[in-house]
């Protein structure tokens, strides 16, 4: 799955990611995708939020996707630009704030960190510790790759 560099549990690696959120600023421009920053940080906390057990609402077809999607999302192929998300995680274009969203994903993101190991995913099931991490890891870095952080 992942190399442990990825470990979000290890604080020397929190730490760095954190670092990585912080150097966001609201006037960047993504390199690829729609999305401006805040909406973006807006999009990463509700994916966040929902790691850490917030309802998701799924359709019948999303049901039936589940498997295929939890693969996805914890085998270790980068997730390529431009693929479609749920709709519940679809941050919306009307005017985010960047601030704010910057101190939701924070804050999802500690939730997180101080809820170490196994945990119930709404939409994937049972996740080990490795899973959550490597799960989240990988989107956020999607997504501040999006932005060149």
């Amino acid at each position: 799955m992942t190399s442990s560099n990825y470990n979000l549990f290890d604080a020397k690696n929190y730490a760095l990611f954190i670092n990585r959120i912080e150097q966001l600023q609201p006037t960047d421009k993504p390199l690829w995708g729609k999305m401006n920053a805040a909406q973006m940080l807006a999009h990463c906390a509700e994916i966040q939020e929902v790691a850490n057990g917030k309802e998701l609402q799924t359709t019948f077809i999303f049901r039936l996707l589940r498997g295929f999607v939890r693969k996805t999302v914890l085998n270790d192929k980068p997730y390529k630009k431009g693929i479609p998300t749920h709709p519940q995680y679809v941050t919306d274009t009307t005017t985010v704030a960047f601030e704010e969203a910057k101190k939701r994903l924070l804050k999802a993101l500690k939730t997180m960190y101080e809820k170490k190991g196994v945990a119930e995913h709404p939409y994937l099931g049972r996740m080990t510790e490795q899973e959550r991490s490597w799960g989240m890891y990988k989107h956020h870095d999607h997504h501040l790759q999006q932005f060149g952080v």
